[in-house]
């Protein structure tokens, strides 16, 4: 069986290598069958120039088929699924519990909204982050695109603070800019990730290691900071102390 981690490989091979239930839940982006590749995307914006991406694996020609939908359910205890409006009749049931994201995208062509099939029996939940181009809801922290269908780190983290356990192990069968894996390692949950283009994938990795070697950075930072606030309560204490002792003996 695969380990954790992150493979440039087909995920219909990969999951072939894990038992049944494995994965508590699988959150993934597949294909939606609506041929949108990357190829056209520098010329959709009405407000400035966007950035055209080499066309991903398959062309976005079809959505997957009802194969890998068997074994996605076969490996994971829950799914969350978007752009399951575009094959809905792949769904193996109705669900109540539909994830919105609301994009605030302005003026152009793309989607409003994105949706996400879920298999919670929840109601309807519903997620604004702005992804507008260049103008991205934190853009103190603006975060590079690589990938035409990239979806911000900030999502991921919502949904797996709202749909996973701690502990929680997840699959993501098509990873493509790694936002998912990101936001897994922000929120301490374990992975395994697919991505079938090389392309994708190594610049995707490269990504997942910058932002992951940051973060380890900020929490060894963050633990010198802590290390250094008891040393400096320790001396303060034992300073107040002594002057505490010396006062008396004055007196």
């Amino acid at each position: 069986m695969l380990e954790y981690g992150y493979y440039n490989m087909d995920c219909m091979q990969g999951m072939k290598d894990f038992p049944d239930g494995y994965f508590d839940l699988a959150v993934v982006d597949p294909p939606y069958g609506i041929k949108e590749n990357g190829r056209k995307n520098g010329t959709r914006s009405k407000l400035a120039t966007s950035k055209a991406y080499t066309p991903f694996a398959g062309g976005d020609v079809k959505p997957p088929d009802e194969e890998y939908f068997r074994e996605l359910f076969r490996v994971s205890k829950n799914q969350i699924i978007f752009g399951a409006n575009h094959f809905i009749s792949k769904m193996p049931y109705d669900s109540p519990c539909w994830i919105v994201w609301d994009k605030n995208n302005g003026n152009n062509d793309f989607a409003d909204c994105e949706l996400a099939w879920t298999s919670f029996k929840t109601a309807v939940r519903k997620y604004k982050y702005t992804w507008q181009g260049m103008i991205q809801e934190n853009m103190k922290n603006k975060e590079y695109r690589i990938h035409p269908t990239q979806k911000p780190v900030a999502l991921y983290e919502w949904i797996l603070t709202t749909f996973a356990a701690a502990g929680d192990t997840i699959l993501d069968t098509h990873v493509g800019s790694a936002s998912s894996l990101i936001a897994c390692r922000n929120t301490g949950h374990k992975f395994v990730g697919f991505e079938l283009s090389e392309h994708y994938f190594k610049l995707s990795q490269e990504r997942y290691r910058q932002e992951t070697a940051q973060l380890r950075l900020f929490d060894f930072m963050g633990g010198v900071a802590a290390k250094l606030r008891k040393l400096v309560d320790y001396i303060e204490g034992r300073h107040g102390r002594r002057i505490q002792r010396d006062s008396k003996k004055i007196l």
